[in-house]
């Protein structure tokens, strides 16, 4: 079976023993005669699995007990509207830094339902990169702050969290369990699981538990996350089959050594593409050397068709999903987790030819 490099920033690659996994009991699971696509999410079956995608993450996070662990849908879409919902409240103000496209709609999500303050903004930065932890402007009082903690479009990444006295709220979709966190660092953290985590449709959602009672009565019961932690994200039917993909994964993550050895990893990958583009004055990072992202490598030629000939000719070496995003264009090398290390090699090698060529 052929399988390519896929550099996709989400949803993105997994890793391979997991789809195999996956696949052996898709018809049966565990000799149940259903798969886990048609089971009941209130069966045995997939409750173990259930309990142990929590039971795993808490583990590789160190998430202490006075937070929930919660699989919720809608991506960090939703939580850019969920968050607000049930910690800004109508007539207070929360701060946001705003380091790019993803940043920049958390902060519309948040303004459609209360008042935001823009400590920071470095999105239009070019270089780009994140803001400084000393250039926050932070508002008195501020019920939140809330970062990005890796931008995906444009590559640039907090390598340090501020340190706020109001609870810390950050959207991890990109980054999420590639290197150890300090999870009491945080309020609330969220991420969609599409990069890190597993396939699309399910949520990741860590909350300090006297947070999520701060809700007020005006919100829909599906909306807070009092109702998901009381129901055990059993409230309503969850992405059971998603959900299991993540229990695979933590357990691969396990398996790999924790998020130490993660880091480890995820760190060389990167420094061995960024060498490469820093030796060449043909290609050129488009994030600030202090900023650069360990997740979604971005860097640009001098021309869009020479981008675009770089791209078209790795797809046919099995060089897959380098395009840019569309807002940004370039060249953009997603290498979360599970990519392996022979397709930074394999990419290197051709960046290389290509430029001789």
């Amino acid at each position: 079976m052929k399988r390519v490099y896929n550099f996709s920033a989400g949803p993105a690659v997994l890793p391979q023993e997991v789809l195999e996994e996956a696949q052996e009991h898709l018809l049966s699971y565990k000799d149940s005669g259903m798969s886990i696509l048609e089971s009941s999410h209130r069966g045995k079956e997939y409750s173990a699995i259930h309990e142990e995608g929590i039971a795993n993450i808490t583990q590789l996070l160190d998430v202490p007990d006075d937070y929930a662990v919660l699989f919720l849908q809608g991506g960090a879409t939703t939580q850019f509207s969920m968050v607000p919902m049930n910690l800004l409240g109508d007539r207070r103000v929360a701060d946001y830094t705003n380091s790019g496209a993803w940043a920049s709609k958390a902060i519309h999500g948040a303004q459609s339902i209360g008042r935001v303050n823009v400590c920071a903004d470095t999105s239009k930065d070019r270089p780009a990169r994140v803001p400084e932890i000393s250039e926050l402007n932070l508002t008195p009082q501020a019920t939140y702050l809330h970062i990005t903690s890796n931008e995906t479009i444009s590559g640039a990444q907090w390598k340090y969290f501020p340190e706020p006295s109001v609870p810390l709220v950050a959207d991890m979709s990109s980054d999420i369990l590639s290197k150890p966190i300090d999870v009491t660092s945080f309020g609330l953290i969220y991420a969609g699981a599409q990069k890190n985590l597993g396939p699309a449709g399910v949520t990741l959602v860590i909350i300090r538990k006297d947070l999520a009672r701060r809700v007020g009565d005006e919100v829909p019961e599906i909306f807070r996350y009092k109702t998901h932690i009381d129901n055990n994200s059993l409230y309503n039917t969850p992405p059971c089959f998603s959900i299991y993909l993540v229990t695979l994964v933590t357990r691969w993550l396990l398996k790999q050594g924790g998020l130490e050895e993660v880091q480890k990893r995820n760190e060389d990958k990167a420094l061995r593409l960024y060498r490469a583009i820093d030796k060449s004055s043909f290609f050129e990072g488009t994030a600030l050397k202090d900023y650069r992202s360990d997740m979604n490598v971005t860097f640009n030629l001098s021309t869009e068709d020479l981008e675009q000939t770089f791209v078209q000719e790795a797809s046919q070496h099995d060089l897959k999903g380098l395009k840019g995003h569309r807002s940004v264009g370039g060249v953009r090398a997603s290498i979360y987790n599970a990519f392996p290390l022979e397709g930074v090699e394999t990419l290197t090698h051709f960046m290389k030819e290509f430029e001789a060529t």
